[in-house]
């Protein structure tokens, strides 16, 4: 722990930053000691965590590097963040006297490069408004992101995001091409963009999904693609059961076509998103795009492997198109799902994971059952979808939406931290893996130890940069077994 002061460190980073890039006003260290994973809490006015001591707001990679040098001098625990999107946890000011690192005053545009194909932005600029930019260009990312009119550059980069367009374009992590960093010394580390590196270990990858354990993104530089929006497609299919969706999916991706959107909603779900029409059975959506030829080919081809299943019935594409023009949450979507929440009691989350498709269903199942069977709440929803597939596997969401019937500080222990137990122990046991940053707060190290407990030196590396409230390691460090 520092030895210094909050009075402290305040009149330090007044003096090195100005007074109003250092926010102390108390509302806005209490929204700055949690994330929404927090959110049942905070809708009525309790924070639990220890206020940090100020929320920085630096312009530059060099005062970042000033800041991190000063807490690094003076083992100041430092939170990195961006949009403050997350829900998994990984923005709590665990440790008293913290100083949360914002990054949003740093929200440039720095250079749109379409003979590289390259954009180039800080770490603060929405993800949102830069898609809007490159679009009326003709361009895009590819990346998006359910939290697209929220979420700012370094914090999708640190958190290893991935957007509902994955089947096609990748994660963040196939999209990244260069990037800024600022490390605990001060030192400013840029990594060039270039179309691929083999002198050695990929640096980026100390970067990409740390979280903020090591490091302070400051810029980064993604791939960008033609867009044809014109081009686009839509297809929708009722279909019996998950796993003869999964088998849907797993036969599309695996004969080589790529669709931006490849997901599949179980019975429940379903329901919930799709009440007009699903009937009660499993809704299985894909969406084709990119130049023409292209996305009439991978239309063509979904349409033949949905034709040999005589089970799937057709949903009209128009429906399929207004479920995903109105996908994306914003800042409108969150208070009114905070208001609904104050009102009814029912909350709800999501937990992300990853599997190979053999196990993929049994995941789905064996969790799902577990959570029915052991966690005594009233689920208005319980249930799961299919996202983001690949070669040899897709992702799998839970959802679970349930009435908080006790005091909301115990809602998390006594409801949301069971029913993620379950996930991630039926995901380990039939060898999965959390995914992006869902959840993954809690249980990151757990993961670590899982897939580096092997090597001792690789695990002792885990154990000092990474804890579970993803906090820079500048100060408290917490053991791997917690």
């Amino acid at each position: 722990m520092s030895h210094l002061t909050r009075e402290e460190i305040v009149d330090a980073y007044v003096a090195m930053l100005g007074q109003e890039q250092v926010l102390t006003d108390e509302q806005t260290l209490k929204d700055n000691s949690t994330d929404r994973y927090y959110k049942v809490e905070t809708i009525f006015g309790i924070y639990s965590m220890p206020l940090p001591a100020a929320v920085l707001k630096p312009r530059s990679a060099e005062e970042v590097a000033q800041v991190l040098r000063f807490a690094s001098e003076h083992t100041l625990n430092v939170v990195p963040r961006t949009g403050g999107s997350a829900t998994e946890g990984g923005l709590e000011t665990v440790v008293e006297n913290s100083v949360v690192l914002d990054g949003s005053a740093m929200n440039k545009v720095l250079s749109i490069d379409t003979v590289d194909m390259l954009v180039t932005a800080q770490c603060g600029v929405v993800l949102g408004e830069l898609e809007d930019q490159l679009r009326a260009m003709g361009y895009t990312t590819g990346h998006s992101p359910q939290s697209k009119p929220l979420a700012q550059m370094g914090g999708l980069v640190a958190t290893r995001s991935i957007g509902q367009f994955s089947t096609l374009y990748g994660g963040i992590e196939d999209m990244l091409v260069g990037v800024e960093t600022v490390f605990p010394n001060g030192e400013i580390c840029r990594i060039k963009s270039v179309p691929r590196r083999a002198a050695g270990p990929d640096i980026r990858h100390l970067v990409l999904g740390n979280e903020g354990a090591l490091n302070f993104i400051t810029e980064v530089s993604l791939k960008i693609f033609p867009y044809y929006p014109d081009n686009n497609l839509f297809y929708g299919y009722l279909v019996d059961d998950m796993k003869t969706g999964l088998e849907i999916l797993r036969e599309v991706v695996t004969q080589g076509y790529r669709p931006s959107v490849a997901r599949l909603y179980d019975r429940e779900d379903g329901l919930y998103h799709f009440s007009d029409f699903s009937e009660g059975r499993c809704v299985l959506i894909f969406m084709a795009e990119g130049p023409k030829g292209i996305a009439q080919a991978t239309g063509a081809a979904i349409e033949e492997i949905v034709a040999g299943v005589e089970s799937a019935d057709r949903v009209d594409s128009a429906l399929i198109e207004d479920w995903f023009n109105n996908l994306n949450w914003d800042v409108s979507k969150i208070a009114e799902e905070r208001e609904e929440i104050r009102e009814t009691l029912v909350n709800g989350f999501t937990t992300e994971v990853s599997g190979n498709w053999s196990v993929i269903h049994d995941i789905y199942e064996s969790a799902l059952t577990r959570i029915r069977a052991e966690i005594p709440a009233e689920f208005s929803l319980l249930g799961g979808h299919s996202s983001h597939s690949y070669l040899n596997g897709t992702n799998m969401y839970f959802v679970y939406y349930y009435k908080v019937d006790v005091d909301p500080t115990e809602e998390r222990t006594r409801y949301h931290d069971p029913i993620q137990n379950i996930i991630v122990e039926e995901t380990l046991r039939h060898g999965g893996s959390m995914c992006h940053h869902h959840g993954v707060g809690k249980h990151r190290t757990h993961f670590l130890a899982e897939e580096y407990g092997s090597s001792l030196y690789m695990l002792e590396t885990l154990k000092s940069a990474f804890d579970p409230a993803g906090i820079m390691n500048r100060g408290t460090i917490f053991p791997l077994e917690s």
